[in-house]
C-alpha cells in the first residue's frame, strides 16, 4: 500500500454502494495511478445488486466485490479518506487529509433511482482526481 502514486480510501456504513460505487469510478477513471480501497463501519452481506447494475450501465464492473471492513492500516495508508454517511463510526486520523461527501443512500433503491448518486459521484471522483493532480483515463 505504500507508494509514490497517492492512496485514496473510500468509507461508508456498509461498503455495498456509495463506497463501491466511489472505488469503482476511481479505478476505471485512475488505472493503476491510484490506490483505491474502500471499507465500512458495518459491511453488509453483498453489494447492492442496483449499484452493480448502475455501475454496470457506464462499463464499470463492480460485481465481484464484497463488502469489508475498513482498517487502521488502510486508514493510516490512505492520502485522502472519503467518508459518506458514516458519522461518528468513521475513523479519525489526525493528518490525514479528508473529505465527507453527502451523498443518498442508494440502499434498498431501485437503478433509477441510484442513477442520479451514481452520477453525483462520478462527478466527485472526477474532482477528487484533478484536486490529485491524475488526469482521467476514460
Amino acid at each position: 500500500m505504500t507508494s509514490a502514486k497517492p492512496a485514496v480510501l473510500f468509507l461508508c456504513v456498509h461498503n455495498a454502494g456509495r463506497s463501491q460505487m466511489a472505488a469503482g469510478f476511481l479505478r476505471h477513471l485512475a488505472g493503476s495511478d491510484v490506490d483505491v480501497f474502500s471499507g465500512g463501519s458495518d459491511p453488509g452481506n453483498e453489494v447492492n445488486p442496483a449499484a452493480v447494475a448502475a455501475m454496470a450501465e457506464r462499463g464499470i464492473d463492480i460485481a465481484g466485490e464484497f463488502p469489508k471492513p475498513w482498517t487502521d492500516e488502510f486508514v493510516r495508508a490512505a492520502d485522502v479518506v472519503v467518508t459518506m454517511g458514516c458519522g461518528d463510526t468513521c475513523p479519525l486520523i489526525p493528518g490525514k487529509r479528508y473529505e465527507d461527501w453527502e451523498l443518498d443512500d442508494p440502499a434498498g433503491q431501485e437503478v433509477e433511482a441510484v442513477r442520479p448518486i451514481r452520477d453525483n459521484i462520478e462527478r466527485r471522483v472526477r474532482t477528487l482526481m484533478a484536486d490529485l493532480g491524475v488526469t482521467a483515463r476514460a
